[in-house]
């Protein structure tokens, strides 16, 4: 997205918003000139555009890009949060909730040996799952949480059970 001509993005834009699209998300430039590219046509189109990092993506990174156009927002995806060492997502989804499009829900480890944090199975590890998903219901935020899964099937196990134990993990969540 951050080479296409500026017809090009016009034409993006314009699609998105024609198929009723809420927002669009594209990975977070580190450097920090794509979000200034894109942020004008997403304010001329006044459709939200998520940026999204992975564990190298700080908070400040987050909010520089958001803070680059009124429509430019963030795609936080709370595994990779985790594993970057940052902590926990609820204080910064607290401060910057509205220009949150959406988050992708994973359960990841800290990165304690500097090798990424591993990516498990729900409620296996460091990533405040329950909490996030409550904190949005709860603020009736609009913010869209999307299941990301990323962890290896386990022997005697299939993608697809996989998946339907994490669905169910998180509606655990949002009925407590």
């Amino acid at each position: 997205i951050y080479d296409f001509t500026d017809p090009e993005m016009d034409y993006a834009f314009g699609l998105a918003k024609a198929a009723g699209a809420r927002a669009i998300s594209c990975e977070l430039d580190l450097t920090g000139k794509g979000q200034k590219r894109v942020g004008p046509f997403a304010d001329k189109h006044q459709l939200m555009v998520g940026y999204h990092g992975h564990a190298k993506t700080t908070p400040e990174m987050y909010a520089s890009a958001a803070a680059d156009a009124k429509f430019n927002g963030m795609n936080i995806d709370i595994g990779h949060w985790v594993a970057g060492n940052f902590g926990s997502p609820i204080e910064f989804m607290k401060k910057h909730h509205a220009k949150i499009t959406h988050i992708h829900v994973k359960d990841r480890k800290k990165d304690e040996a500097g090798g990424g944090g591993q990516n498990v199975p729900f409620g296996q590890g460091d990533t405040p799952v329950v909490e996030t998903l409550r904190l949005i219901r709860d603020n009736k935020w609009p913010i869209q949480a999307t299941i990301e899964f990323e962890y290896p099937v386990p022997a005697g196990s299939d993608r697809m059970a996989e998946m339907t134990k994490a669905l169910q993990f998180c509606k655990d969540a949002l009925l407590g």
